[in-house]
C-alpha cells in the first residue's frame, strides 16, 4: 500500500517523464529570420516580426491540415529562446521536440536576398534520429503579407507534402 505522502512524489515523477511521442505529433517551430553577415542578435523590424508570426501560424495550420497534430511548445519556450536560431543549432530542435512529445520536427527560416526577394526554407526531421524527412526552399518575390503566405502554402503543398512522408503513410 502506498503511503499517502508518497503519492505527490510519484505523480511528479510520472509527469516529468516525457510521454511516448504519437507518430503524427509534430513540433512546429516559428519561422525565423536569417540575416547573414550580422554578428549577434538584432531586434526585428516590426513588419518582419509580424510577417514571421503570420507565416509561422500559416505553417502550423498547413501542417495540421495535412494530418499532423502540432504539439504545444509553450513549456519549452525558455529552451527555444536559449537555443535559437533553431535552423543552425545542430539537433537542439529535435531535443526540444522530443521533450514536448513530438515525433516530427518542422522548422524554417526566411533569408532576405534583396529588399524585395526572400528565400523561405522549411525542413521536416524525425525527432528521434534527426534524419531529414523532407525539406524545400522557395523564393518569395515581394515583401508583403500575401507573398509570405503564398510562399508558405506553396512550399508545404509542392515540396513538403507532395507525397506522404517516409514511413508515415
Amino acid at each position: 500500500m502506498l503511503v499517502p505522502r508518497a503519492l505527490p512524489a510519484l505523480a511528479a515523477l510520472l509527469l516529468s517523464v516525457p510521454a511516448a511521442a504519437a507518430p503524427d505529433a509534430a513540433a512546429v517551430f516559428g519561422i525565423e529570420l536569417a540575416e547573414p553577415g550580422t554578428i549577434g542578435p538584432r531586434p526585428l523590424r516590426p513588419e518582419d516580426a509580424r510577417r514571421l508570426a503570420l507565416a509561422s501560424e500559416a505553417l502550423r495550420r498547413e501542417v495540421a491540415g495535412r494530418g499532423l497534430e502540432p504539439v504545444d511548445l509553450g513549456p519549452q519556450a525558455a529552451a527555444i529562446r536559449r537555443d535559437a536560431p533553431l535552423y543552425k543549432c545542430e539537433g537542439c530542435a529535435e531535443t526540444i521536440a522530443k521533450a514536448a512529445g513530438a515525433a516530427l520536427v518542422v522548422y524554417g527560416y526566411v533569408q532576405r536576398s534583396a529588399p524585395q526577394v526572400l528565400n523561405l526554407t522549411i525542413t521536416i526531421t524525425d525527432a528521434d534520429s534527426g534524419k531529414v524527412l523532407r525539406g524545400g526552399q522557395v523564393v518569395i518575390q515581394g515583401d508583403t503579407d500575401d507573398t509570405w503566405l503564398h510562399g508558405v502554402r506553396s512550399l508545404v503543398k509542392n515540396r513538403l507534402f507532395a507525397e506522404p512522408l517516409p514511413n508515415r503513410s
